[in-house]
C-alpha cells in the first residue's frame, strides 16, 4: 500500500469517527433520557444559573451529561429562559421536553405530604382537600386489578388492597393527574426504595415482601424511632416463631379506625383478623403505608432480651419501654397507669 492510499485511509477512518461522535453528541441532546422509571421533583431557585440547573439535572440523573443540556438551550437560545420553580420530570423525558417544562412556569403543581404511617383513607382525605381525585385513587388502591402487574413486588402475592405500597413522601402533582397515575406515582416510588439487596434479603430469611409490609406498618404506628423499630420487630419475630400473639394495638386501632396507644375491654375479643390479641400471626393486610425505617426494621430485627413494650407519653413525647420479662412488664404498666 502507498503513502498515498494510507492517507486516504485515516482521513476516511477519522472521518468515520468524527460522524460516529456528531451522532452520539447529537443522539445525547435530542433523543437520550433517564433510565429510571417514574418520576422526580427538581427544585430551581431564585438566582440558579444555567450551570447550577445542568448540575441539578445530572445530579438527578434526569440528563447524561452537562454539556449535551448547556448545548441545547444555546442553540435554542434560551439560556436566560428558565424560570425558578419546582418542577416534577418524569425519566423519560429528553433534554428538549426538560427545557421545553423549565422555560415554562405556567404549569404549576399541587404539592401533597403523605406522612410515614399515614392509611390510604388519609391519603384519599389529603387528596381530596387539594382538590384532587381522593375517592377515585381509594377505590383503585381497593381494588387495584390489573395494576398490580406492573410491579414485580405485587405480581407473587396474594394481594387485595395496595395499602401499605403507598410510598410516604413529598409529590408533586398537576391539577388534573388522574387517580391511577396518582396510585402509580406512589408504588413507583416504592418500587425504587425497595432495593435488589432487599428483596433478597428478605428472600433469604423465606419471607415475602407482603409479610414484610405488614410487619413495617405495625411498627410504623407502635414506635417512632428506627432503633426503637428495629428491637420492636425483634420482639415480634420473636413471638411469632415461637407461636405467640403478636397482642399489638395497632391493628385494633386500623379496624376500630381511632389513635388508642392501648385498648380493654371489648375492644380485645373483637371478633376480627386484624385484632392480635385473639389471633396468631400477622393480620392479613398492612395496615398503614410505612416509610423506609420502618421496612428496614421489619427486614433486619435487633436480637435482644425484650419479650415486652409499652409506648407511653412523657411530658407530651412518645417513648417505648421495654422489659424482658411478662413480671417487669406488668410493673410498668402499673407504673405509667396503664
Amino acid at each position: 500500500m502507498n503513502k498515498k492510499n494510507k492517507i486516504i485511509i485515516i482521513i476516511f477512518a477519522f472521518l468515520l469517527l468524527f460522524m460516529a461522535g456528531l451522532f452520539y453528541f447529537r443522539y445525547q441532546v435530542y433523543y437520550s433520557h433517564a433510565k429510571f422509571v417514574g418520576t422526580k421533583t427538581l427544585e430551581i431557585a431564585k438566582g440558579d444559573g444555567n450551570k447550577e440547573v445542568a448540575v441539578k439535572l445530572k445530579e438527578a440523573n434526569l440528563i447524561s451529561g452537562e454539556i449535551y443540556f448547556y448545548y441545547y438551550i444555546k442553540s435554542q437560545k434560551l439560556l436566560s429562559k428558565i424560570m425558578p420553580d419546582t418542577y416534577e420530570l418524569s425519566g423519560n423525558m429528553t433534554i428538549p421536553e426538560i427545557v421545553q417544562t423549565i422555560t415554562n412556569s405556567e404549569e404549576k403543581f399541587i404539592k401533597i405530604t403523605f406522612p410515614e404511617g399515614f392509611t390510604a383513607r388519609q391519603m384519599a382525605e389529603k387528596l381530596t382537600a387539594s382538590g384532587l381525585p381522593g375517592q377515585e385513587f381509594l377505590a383503585i388502591v381497593n381494588n387495584p386489578g390489573e395494576l398490580k402487574k406492573r410491579y414485580s413486588y405485587l405480581t407473587p402475592e396474594k394481594i387485595k388492597t395496595l395499602e401499605g405500597f403507598l410510598f410516604p413522601d413529598t409529590y408533586f402533582f398537576k391539577k388534573d393527574t388522574l387517580a391511577k397515575d396518582i396510585v402509580g406515582r406512589l408504588l413507583d416510588t416504592f418500587d425504587q426504595k425497595l432495593t435488589d439487596q432487599m428483596k433478597k434479603d428478605i428472600l433469604n430469611q423465606n419471607k415475602s415482601v407482603g409479610e414484610i409490609v405488614i410487619m413495617a406498618s405495625i411498627i410504623e404506628k407502635e414506635v417512632q424511632t428506627a432503633e426503637d423499630m428495629k428491637t420492636a420487630s425483634g420482639i415480634f419475630w420473636k413471638r411469632i416463631a415461637s407461636g405467640q400473639r403478636l397482642e399489638s394495638d395497632a391493628p385494633l386501632s386500623y379496624i376500630l379506625q381511632d389513635n388508642n396507644d392501648q385498648h380493654s375491654g371489648k375492644d380485645l375479643t373483637l371478633d376480627s383478623p386484624y385484632n392480635t390479641y385473639r389471633n396468631i400471626g400477622l393480620p392479613p393486610t398492612p395496615i398503614s403505608n410505612p416509610g423506609l425505617s420502618a421496612i428496614n426494621g421489619a427486614i433486619y430485627p435487633t436480637a435482644s432480651k425484650y419479650n415486652f413494650f409499652l409506648t407511653v407519653t412523657i411530658d407530651e413525647k412518645k417513648e417505648v419501654i421495654f422489659s424482658a420479662t411478662f413480671d417487669e412488664h406488668k410493673a410498668n404498666r402499673k407504673k405509667y397507669g396503664l
